[in-house]
């Protein structure tokens, strides 16, 4: 069959099993697992998907259907939750002190409806499902399967996700070329400096100061380092040091986290946050030391990947919106950033009463068709990335 015939069996397919599906969903969503604890999760996939599963990253799984031998093409879905409290009020409402507020439910029940219809075609390359723990947390589950090697086992050419968004109208899908999420980095600076009686500064050498002066001062310098034309944003998410009012203390700790859309300028902006809180420490005569924690590189999409999926986006007639690019991060970056992926957002309304919602809010809740949507996106991220691995060099193949 050709590729529009393949995309039509695969939504047909979708549809036949998307009750089945969207039970599923309710379940995961009723016993949520937050990250490093997601062994009740995959043992819940595993029972409603039965596969010849591999367990990757302590607890997460990948699997095949199809050719089991030669190229295949991933689809990536999250097992954790968050530890919120739910407030949605639904009868599927978490049952323990967990959330899934970042639509991870949804996204497994997809790939589960994926799964289930592939099984019932004649698919052209592998399809491995990949349910991943720890998106959430570090270490990122992520990064453990590509250094894992399993990837390579499985002659996997090409990786696509799905993720909902209540940014992007109902019924609408994202794609956009490169890039579409930033890097993300913690920094973490302390300042030690000489602790003394809050009425006499002047004997003392507070290490506050030197902290708040660094706060203020690094997104302005960041302005003067990083072009305007390339997004970069430094948060302050914690500022620690003291304990009593009239007590100068002898140390103080900064935490934040840097955002950049450049390999090139998440560098440069590293050793700029250095140098500036270093320069500020002798300034002060404190000692300064900056530490840079890498989290997330950058999430490229493949542009080739872009323009194949969005054609059979298209052909389900699934309105292609602007691409959404933002300064949030997901690990789906460190499999883009080793083979060709493309993530998608899938637009949602939230259906629970209080509507004017984000992610990783106690009200977030997609509607129940999401299910169908995000699932019909992976569906065409797999037909586009087959068109993609046939125009590939035969070098490559």
């Amino acid at each position: 069959m050709n590729r529009k015939q393949l995309i039509d069996l695969f939504s047909e397919k979708i549809l036949e099993n998307l009750e089945f599906a969207q039970a599923c969903r309710k379940t995961l969503h009723q016993y949520p697992c937050v990250s490093g604890e997601e062994a009740p999760a995959a043992q819940m996939i595993s029972d409603f998907v039965p596969l010849a599963w591999t367990t990757v990253a302590d607890v997460g799984l990948m699997g095949r259907v199809g050719p089991q031998t030669g190229q295949a093409i991933a689809l990536r879905a999250e097992l954790d939750a968050l530890p919120l409290q739910e407030q949605t009020g639904v009868p599927f409402a978490s049952s323990n002190s967990a959330m899934h507020a970042c639509g991870h439910d949804v996204h497994q029940a997809a790939l589960i409806a994926v799964i289930r219809a592939s099984r019932e075609i004649e698919l052209p390359y592998g399809l491995v499902p990949i349910f991943q723990p720890r998106e959430e947390t570090y270490p990122s589950g992520a990064l453990d399967i590509v250094n894992s090697g399993a990837l390579a086992e499985q002659h996997i050419e090409a990786i696509a996700a799905a993720h909902v968004h209540p940014s992007i109208a109902t019924g609408c899908v994202t794609t956009g070329k490169t890039p579409i999420n930033a890097a993300a980095d913690e920094i973490r600076i302390i300042v030690t400096g000489q602790g003394g009686h809050g009425a006499y500064p002047h004997q003392a050498n507070n290490p506050l100061i030197v902290l708040a002066n660094i706060a203020s001062g690094i997104n302005e310098m960041l302005t003067r380092t990083i072009s305007p034309m390339h997004p970069v944003v430094f948060s302050v998410g914690a500022l620690n040091g003291g304990e009593a009012a009239n007590v100068i203390p002898d140390c103080g700790e900064l935490r934040g986290t840097l955002r950049t859309m450049y390999t090139a300028d998440r560098e440069k902006a590293e050793a700029a946050i250095t140098r500036f809180a270093e320069s500020l420490g002798q300034a002060y005569g404190a000692q300064v030391a900056v530490e840079v924690i890498n989290g997330e590189p950058v999430l490229d999409n493949n542009p080739q990947l872009v323009d194949s999926v969005d054609s059979y986006l298209s052909h389900l007639d699934i309105e292609i919106d602007e691409p959404l690019r933002s300064c949030g991060a997901d690990d789906f970056s460190f499999y883009s950033s080793e083979i060709p992926g493309i993530m998608a957002f899938v637009g949602v309304k939230n259906a629970s009463d209080l509507q004017e919602t984000s992610l990783h809010q106690p009200q977030f809740l997609p509607d129940e068709d999401a299910v169908r949507r995000v699932a019909l996106t992976l569906a065409a991220a797999y037909v586009g990335a087959c068109d993609f691995i046939d125009s590939a060099p035969v070098s490559q193949q």
